[in-house]
């Protein structure tokens, strides 16, 4: 039997503290094996926020191992070859990126970001609960496009669309 190929996909943010983690978690757990996904910073904040880790523990994602990092680290010799490199945020999206070992494909996908919002408990933790829902939305749009089927022009399309979504996610989280 011919394994599947595994997808490695990386996803930035400037603090790698929030979103680019909650990414992380989604796809590791969701992608069902068929994807295995990193998250770097630009400027890494140096630890994932509490409330990040706090929502994903609830929701039963592992959270082992989820570190506020560096994106020179996937640009360093014998880090993985990515397949798919996500800006999660606009400070990344904007900055220059390192080069990538085996050119991956790019997209855009901003969330705001819960970081910064300021307010009550309850407030934050809704902050943080909307980029979270954000991300699994587009993420499991991705996890169900034919990628293996599409060329690559028609797959950086697709990409494009998932970060351009609204958020009024169609039912079933796939997208025809």
């Amino acid at each position: 039997m011919i394994s599947e190929k595994v997808y490695n996909v990386l996803f930035l943010c400037s603090g790698n503290s929030a979103r680019s983690i909650f990414a992380e978690a989604i796809l590791n757990q969701d992608g069902l094996g068929r994807f295995r996904a990193w998250s770097a910073g630009s400027m890494p904040r140096g630890q994932v926020h509490p409330i990040t880790l706090d929502m994903l523990g609830k929701m039963n994602y592992p959270v082992d191992g989820l570190r506020s990092k560096s994106w020179d680290e996937f640009a360093a010799e014998g880090a993985p070859v990515l397949d798919f490199v996500i800006t999660v945020c606009d400070t990344a999206a904007g900055e220059v990126c390192p080069a990538w070992p085996g050119q991956p494909m790019t997209a855009h996908w901003g969330v705001p970001d819960p970081v910064v919002v300021e307010g009550s408990e309850s407030e934050r933790y809704l902050a943080f609960a909307d980029s979270y829902r954000m991300l699994r939305n587009r993420i499991n749009i991705f996890i169900n496009l034919p990628i293996k089927s599409l060329d690559r022009l028609s797959l950086k399309a697709r990409m494009d669309e998932i970060g351009k979504l609204t958020d009024a996610v169609p039912d079933g989280g796939g997208q025809s």
